[in-house]
């Protein structure tokens, strides 16, 4: 990710030309996935109790709670949000300058505003507001040393990072755009392939889809050139990111595989309008291509040279490789293959003819958090991720348990050192044909211990995308080429690759070879420890709290405040022996299993941990099978270094003492390291192999939304479309959330395809005063037996009534100094919500303006925050403009500028205003307030 600015020439311009900063402009409409609240009272007039950088801004419907960060903030994969008190307030939209963010006042609860010191802006768990480094230098003293690398694992039995015996060929192919349903213009369909020479008979076929990055760019210029517009502007060039897994692709075709690497700058500059952040859209432009190379494979339309090249591919061996969002995109993809989503939603409606053996994940954001459970996955976790910075691509493992028959292998594969851009050229600095940037960003007053640039535990550009494709290597092997050699590199079994040296690599994986597991769920009991919540603002039921320095990719945050099913086992003790016991609510059969796989956190930066392992059965007999030891992963405040380890431990001691392994009742960890904390995520039968996966027949979910008008009187009643498709019975949790964006209910539903969901009904009142639009949402995350495509939608009831004339007349224009300058804000008629106007300064270099020195310090205080020394004419302050708000119910208020007298002889002093619309455009005409001299 780099620098970008999104085009708004047109409304700069407007603004400019009455002196007004086009911070002051933003558009009306709620961003998509912002959180669903009902239009709120008022914003506080003054704005000095909001922290650093916030302010209210706009008029009307679209008065908007901004923020505006002191240096750019690079477009990336990672959504930038608003949150309070631990708590996500929704996502704001940005501004073209880069910097600024606003969210609709009427999104905002009263008590955010209230007790504004806990608003924060964050990016997949990044703190974006605030001194980045002040937090680390205030524990400097006391902080602990950074924890070594984690230690070079021996060597695996296989290398999948060393090239294979063909040559390579490369081209690009361009064909006619394609519409994808919900963004206004066409997607290019373009992409980069690299095929072996002199292969022989139909060849796999790896697809590669980037992530969501800036889109166009001017030759010669630097950053600020850089936007996320699309279609690019003229003079300006797409940003070839598709070009940036050129490394990857030729390692693959080398060994034999077909690949293709496609360009989605037309989502990337859209996604901002579609509720999903374009997941659907990018698994729609995946299948438009495979759909061409299944037509170029079977001979019924001519192939592009590019594609004529290499040899023909065979279509039921794919492999699809995803880069952040397009990681989340390549997933959707492998879902859509096996069950059809909507053709309302979709632009490749119809059957699939191929068959996606594997996905590769790098980076990957999981804004729905719902995998495919029967489509095997790697998911590579970069531990210096400046941008989806939570790892939350964790949950393309962590999220598959239990849905489906669990035989497929999704593994995880976390590298310390790598940030999230280098994995692609086209996004590394010196490598770049774009302006490009490390998107993990220093604080120089404050180096990270673990991914600055100088760092020894850091990754130079060359090791981590060298890392980074022999990871996409090994699980074509082992995915598409069938080669169990391979999994020992990415199964949690300890071996590395050479090829990736010297990138440390750890991995877990759930599925394949692992049979029944203790899982913290429901159903289990815990003594001696407890059962934590990965996601609940109570620090006593969370599994980290808020004061935790750094983060666990486990706990990511999804959409409610407080989640449901999604569980830990929390230990904690401060002298060896302290056993925690976990009971299933049934007992488990461990029979056929080599050994007990258990994945296992402890802190970063922590050093020999010890837990003994034990086994209880159903006649009591307790066998204790061995220990695990494990060190903590280098860590700081800015890494989701509380990663699982996984840590076997053989059943040999079991058989031999006659434990019953067909009825296990409890697993026990006993502590034998000094005082220390630990978080069991799961523990699993293990034994070798990577058995065959078929899909299950799985019930496929997708939440719709409808919009209907409010009406004039009259109750009516509306249903959130959801629609219910695939095969067999499943069940889904469900989020049915208030419009000031808390939990109304949550429960586990039952679904079956080709039957109805739930009804889930939204209750309008119609009424003939305005009060803007409100929003009533649904959530949806698969449980068991199911699927989740489109995880979120509702009812958006639009207001249908006309928004008050907004008019200010002068109370007292022209005063003499000491008295208060006033003017009247007036509707039209009232409001169900509060509404006001934005009074703009507006210079005039002409006569003598009212300054600094002219006005009550004070409330110059409370109202732009921070007080420059010296005299400064009050229409040159950044922050300088009078918020006035119509209370609900009522048709006018006043706004005041109170001044001050003094004992010099000074000549009358002006200022002026400038009313602004909803858009932020001038409105009404200009204001002038006189203050005539005392003396």
């Amino acid at each position: 990710m780099i620098r970008a600015r999104t085009t708004w020439a047109a409304a700069t311009a407007v603004l400019t030309l009455v002196g007004i900063a086009p911070a002051a402009a933003h558009a009306d409409p709620r961003p998509p996935g912002s959180s669903s609240t009902a239009p709120v009272r008022t914003a506080p007039t003054d704005t000095a109790d909001l922290p650093p950088g916030w302010r209210i801004t706009g008029t009307g419907g679209a008065a908007a709670l901004e923020w505006r960060s002191p240096r750019p903030v690079p477009p990336g994969d990672a959504r930038v949000e608003f949150h309070t008190d631990g708590r996500r307030l929704g996502v704001p939209e940005p501004d073209d300058d880069g910097k600024t963010f606003r969210l609709p006042l009427k999104d905002v609860p009263a008590a955010a505003l209230e007790s504004p010191s806990g608003l924060q802006v964050r990016a997949a768990g990044r703190r974006l507001d605030g001194d980045p480094g002040a937090a680390a230098r205030e524990r400097r003293s006391t902080a602990a040393p950074p924890a070594k690398l984690p230690p070079l694992l021996p060597a695996g039995a296989v290398d999948p990072g060393r090239p294979g015996r063909f040559a390579t060929t490369t081209g690009e192919y361009t064909l006619d755009p394609v519409e994808l349903p919900g963004l206004p213009a066409p997607v290019e369909m373009r992409g980069v392939v690299v095929a072996p020479k002199g292969a022989t008979g139909k060849r796999p076929l790896a697809l590669f889809l980037h992530g969501r990055h800036a889109t166009c760019y001017v030759p010669g210029q630097d950053e600020e050139s850089v936007t996320i517009d699309w279609p690019c502007a003229d003079g300006a060039r797409p940003i070839p990111s598709h070009r940036g897994y050129l490394q990857d692709q030729k390692l693959l075709a080398s060994q034999g595989y077909v690949t293709v690497s496609i360009s989605a700058n037309g989502v990337n500059g859209q996604d901002a309008v579609v509720e999903d952040g374009g997941a659907q859209a990018r698994s729609s432009l995946v299948r438009a291509h495979l759909a061409r190379w299944a037509d170029w494979a079977a001979g019924t339309s001519a192939a592009p040279a590019a594609v004529g090249r290499g040899p023909r591919a065979d279509l039921s061996r794919v492999l699809l490789v995803g880069h952040s969002r397009g990681g989340e995109g390549v997933a959707r993809a492998a879902m859509d293959s096996l069950y059809p989503p909507p053709a309302s939603q979709d632009a490749r409606p119809g059957r699939a003819r191929w068959t996606i053996r594997g996905t590769v994940l790098v980076g990957p954001t999981a804004f729905g958090q719902n995998p495919v459970p029967d489509v095997p996955s790697l998911t590579v976790l970069p531990g210096c991720d400046g941008d989806v910075s939570d790892l939350q691509g964790q949950l393309y493992v962590d999220g598959t348990r239990g849905v489906s028959r669990g035989r497929a292998l999704h593994s995880a594969v976390h590298i310390t050192g790598a940030n999230h851009n280098y994995f692609n050229s086209e996004w590394t600095p010196g490598l770049a044909e774009a302006p490009a940037s490390d998107d993990f960003w220093e604080d120089p007053e404050s180096p990270d211990p673990v991914c600055s640039a100088d760092s020894p535990t850091r990754l130079t550009a060359a090791q981590q995308h060298r890392a980074g494709a022999t990871y996409v290597a090994a699980a074509a092997r082992l995915f598409v080429a069938g080669d169990d050699r391979v999994r020992e590199l990415i199964d949690g079994t300890g071996r590395r690759a050479p090829s990736a040296d010297p990138a440390r690599v750890l991995t877990h994986a759930v599925g394949a070879g692992r049979g029944a597991g203790f899982l913290p769920d429901d159903g289990v009991r815990v003594t001696g420890g407890r059962l934590c919540s990965a996601v609940d603002p109570d620090p006593a039921v969370a599994c980290l709290d808020e004061e935790t320095q750094g983060a666990s990719p486990h706990f990511a945050y999804w959409w409610p405040e407080r989640e449901t099913g999604r569980s830990a086992v929390a230990l904690a003790w401060t002298a060896p022996g302290t056993a925690t016991r976990v009971r299933p609510g049934t007992p488990l059969s461990l029979k056929g299993a080599d050994s007990l796989a258990l994945r296992v956190i402890v802190p970063p930066g922590s050093t020999g941990t010890r837990l003994d392992v034990s086994l209880t059965d159903a006649a009591g007999r307790r066998v204790t099978l061995g220990s695990v030891r494990a060190d903590g992963l280098p860590g700081s405040e800015r890494t989701a270094s509380y990663w699982a380890q996984e840590l076997r431990v053989p059943l040999t001691a079991a058989g031999r003492a006659g434990l019953d392994l067909r009825r296990v009742t409890a697993l026990e960890l006993t502590p034998r390291s000094h005082a220390g904390r630990a978080w069991l995520m799961d523990a699993h039968a293990w034994h070798p192999g990577t058995p065959r996966v078929r899909p299950a027949p799985l019930a496929r979910v997708d939440v719709g939304r409808t919009t209907v008008e409010e009406g004039d009187s009259g109750m009516r009643t509306y249903h959130v479309p959801v629609r219910v498709s695939g095969k067999g019975t499943g069940t889904v949790r469900m989020y049915v959330m208030e419009p000031d964006g808390t939990a109304a209910e949550e429960r586990l539903v039952t679904v079956r395809s080709g039957r109805p969901f739930t009804d889930v009904t939204v209750k309008v009142t119609g009424n003939k005063r305005y009060g803007g639009d409100v929003y009533h949402d649904l959530w949806v995350k698969a449980v068991h037996g199911s699927v989740v495509g489109s995880y979120a939608g509702g009812v958006t009831v639009e207001e249908d009534d006309p928004m008050p004339e907004i008019s200010v007349t002068p109370v007292a224009d022209e005063v003499t100094e000491g008295q208060p300058l006033r003017w009247r804000v007036s509707l039209s008629e009232p409001a169900d919500m509060d509404l006001g106007t934005l009074l703009v300064a507006v210079p005039d270099d002409s006569r003598p303006e009212l300054s600094t020195k002219d006005v009550d310090h004070d409330w110059l205080l409370e109202t732009v925050g921070e007080v420059p020394d010296g005299e400064v004419p009050l229409s040159r302050l950044d922050w300088f403009a009078l918020w006035a708000s119509v209370p609900a119910g009522e048709t006018d208020t006043e706004v005041t500028v109170p001044t001050v007298g003094d004992e010099i002889a000074e000549p009358t002093e002006y200022i002026g205003f400038q009313g602004t619309d909803e858009w932020g455009r001038p409105q009404g005409p200009p204001l002038t307030g006189a203050v005539l001299d005392a003396s």
